[in-house]
């Protein structure tokens, strides 16, 4: 199984998240965070950061269009 945890599985997650809701016509930003060495991990963490609320998107990508 894929390390979701690290800097690259982080990644990969995030553009899977984002690549999710733009199929669906939703503008969701994903962001990472460097957290550090986590000791009950025994290694270093990356988060995954987003602006959705409840695991929904909260932007409309139709509705932000001119």
């Amino acid at each position: 199984m894929a390390d979701l945890c690290d800097r690259d599985g982080a990644n990969r997650l995030a553009e899977k998240i984002q690549e999710f809701w733009r199929k669906r016509g939703f503008d969701v930003l994903v962001e990472m965070k460097d957290e550090g060495f986590v000791s009950t991990m025994r290694s270093a963490r990356t988060d995954v950061r987003s602006d959705m609320i409840n695991g929904m998107p909260t932007r409309n990508m139709a509705a932000e269009a001119p």
